[in-house]
């Protein structure tokens, strides 16, 4: 009889628990799915402001990082929803993506030299003639190094820091907010240095076609969060985040890398 009864109560708390893990599954589900670069910083930043736009519209977003190619590959292809975001430019290369029309976000693309290394580069035109590396698959450093020669990939920015401290390279080509923040946690920012700003460029949103009903509600979206101020804000907290947490590296990880 214990048995039985035993049996009656676990029978009884699976029926009810059952709908209950099911809502909770539905609820956690992501409703799109995006592509992101890996291993920059302003992408990390991205994907959390991006986030924050799609639950203003009550959506749910998942995002996954890849190489710079492959990122292309997935959004372009429809595999992915779209890419959480990329320059002007980019949507002239991807026919099947579609550009939200307001940014919401920008990059500063700076070139980075040894503080030994006597050469001064202050526009674009002045990295002709030098060794430069940058990261695989960005297009803000693809299109600034168009023609140029003497250009290498690599997968990250510690693997090109890594370059330049061993002499290999003459320049390092980022972002300059991923540059910075990576020299600080590699405790380099003496050994490394900036040059002056030598583009900046927005970056926008991108939409796959079979989501195009998406376009103009994320667009409404970003400019309403803009003229309420809560746009600067929601970056400014996912600025902090990512520099704070999200690129926690390690001096030792130079000698990890060997790309």
């Amino acid at each position: 009889m214990r048995l039985l009864c035993y049996l009656v109560l676990c029978i009884t708390l699976t029926t009810l628990m059952t709908p209950l893990s099911a809502n909770a599954s539905s609820l956690s589900k992501a409703d799109y799915h995006f592509a992101a670069i890996e291993n920059l910083a302003e992408q990390e930043i991205g994907k959390i402001v991006l986030t924050r736009i799609y639950q203003e519209l009550g959506l749910n977003i998942d995002i996954t990082s890849f190489a710079g190619n492959r990122a292309q590959h997935e959004a372009n292809s429809g595999l992915k929803a779209g890419e959480t975001m990329r320059i002007w430019t980019y949507g002239n290369e991807n026919k099947n993506l579609i550009r939200v029309p307001t940014a919401y976000y920008s990059l500063t693309t700076s070139a980075f030299k040894l503080t030994n290394n006597p050469i001064q580069i202050n526009k674009a035109s002045d990295l002709k003639g030098y060794n430069i590396v940058r990261i695989r698959g960005v297009k803000h450093t693809n299109n600034i190094t168009k023609g140029l020669r003497n250009i290498s990939d690599s997968p990250s920015t510690v693997a090109m820091f890594k370059l330049l401290l061993q002499g290999n390279v003459d320049i390092a080509l980022t972002n300059y907010i991923d540059g910075i923040e990576v020299l600080k946690k590699l405790n380099l920012e003496n050994e490394i240095v900036a040059s002056k700003p030598l583009a900046e460029l927005k970056l926008y949103h991108y939409i796959h076609k079979d989501h195009r009903d998406l376009v103009s509600k994320v667009d409404n979206m970003i400019k309403q969060l803009k003229s309420t101020g809560q746009l600067t804000e929601i970056i400014m907290a996912a600025e902090a985040a990512v520099l704070d947490e999200h690129l926690r590296v390690k001096p030792s990880q130079l000698n990890e890398s060997s790309k």
